[in-house]
């Protein structure tokens, strides 16, 4: 597995299942069945890669169906049942197995997600698989960037990337930030409904849980066009952090993951619907850049011109 990595993977149960599957890589699936237009998405989650040391059950459990939700806000859809597989230990106590069902029930009642089925199994580690379904006319592709359409974001990148590094490297943060961090990896916050009310003015959006870098490139390949990034959208007290413990706030903004913010692009026509939106509902949003005809994504910070290379989470290789 040394020379695969998760996207290689894919495309080889891609090419077996031949051409006229014509998948084309998105935040969910989209089934036309008659006049309906059918919307799937399936997550896993796995303890060994996804769970951080400190995370309660209860929040494993919600997290799973986060994963899902967010994905589902990005495309303009509202998610509206799920069945959840279980792996489950034969460690895990009867008090455990409640924790797992209080934050399944959780997370239904808080994005309105109704489940209505799944399996349990035995396994030697906790893994959570979530297949979340909903019905909408069209979606938002990630693909649909033009030139001249401005970059935003639903909030601010760091401080996850920032609370991994405290929970696994134990690096230095004072503790109001330290609980910041934390609370953002254990306790996530996927912006459903803001992504239900731009969904008619963004021309393009993605979900940015496998890293910003991630989600910028992506978008920029699949529409054929170069983003230039001017303003990292972070908070001075992820640079302080940065500084002190002499890491690079690109690598921060850029490189983490786990964020479950909305990446979009709008034209410069429907910038204040989107503007007006956000402080509505309250949502930091983040003016991050622009497209321009062209491929790649660049950092222009003053004088100097950066490319962002995919820097963020991929399985078999990060």
């Amino acid at each position: 597995m040394n020379k695969l990595d998760e996207t290689e993977i894919i495309r080889i149960f891609q090419r077996r299942f031949g051409r006229k599957s014509k998948f084309v890589p998105e935040d969910v699936e989209v089934l036309k069945m008659g006049r309906i237009t059918f919307v799937a998405k399936s997550d896993m989650l796995v303890e060994s890669t996804d769970v951080p040391p400190g995370m309660k059950t209860r929040d494993v459990a919600r997290k799973s169906m986060v994963a899902c939700v967010s994905d589902f806000a990005c495309k303009g859809i509202k998610p509206r049942y799920a069945t959840i597989s279980l792996a489950i230990p034969r460690r895990f106590s009867k008090s455990k197995i409640n924790e797992l069902s209080a934050g399944f029930t959780k997370a239904s009642r808080e994005f309105g997600v109704k489940i209505i089925g799944g399996d349990v199994n035995e396994g030697k580690e906790i893994v959570i698989e979530v297949s979340m379904f909903g019905i909408g006319k069209k979606i938002v592709n990630r693909s649909g960037a033009k030139s001249n359409d401005i970059i935003i974001t639903s909030g601010s990148f760091g401080y996850s990337s920032a609370g991994l590094r405290i929970i696994l490297n134990h690096l230095k943060a004072d503790s109001k930030l330290a609980k910041k961090c934390k609370r953002l990896v254990f306790i996530p916050t996927p912006k459903l409904k803001f992504g239900l009310a731009i969904a008619n003015y963004v021309s393009s959006a993605m979900d940015s849980s496998d890293g910003l870098s991630n989600t910028l490139n992506e978008m920029s390949r699949q529409s054929g066009k170069k983003f230039v990034i001017t303003r990292l959208p972070t908070k001075p007290e992820v640079e302080q952090f940065a500084k002190k413990n002499k890491i690079k706030l690109t690598d921060l903004v850029f490189c983490g993951g786990e964020e479950y913010e909305i990446v979009a692009t709008v034209s410069q026509n429907n910038l204040p619907k989107i503007r007006y939106i956000s402080q509505m509902q309250k949502i930091p949003l983040f003016e991050i850049g622009y497209v321009v005809k062209g491929r790649n994504v660049i950092y222009q910070e003053k004088n100097k011109i950066t490319t962002i290379k995919d820097c963020g989470w991929l399985h078999f290789k990060s």
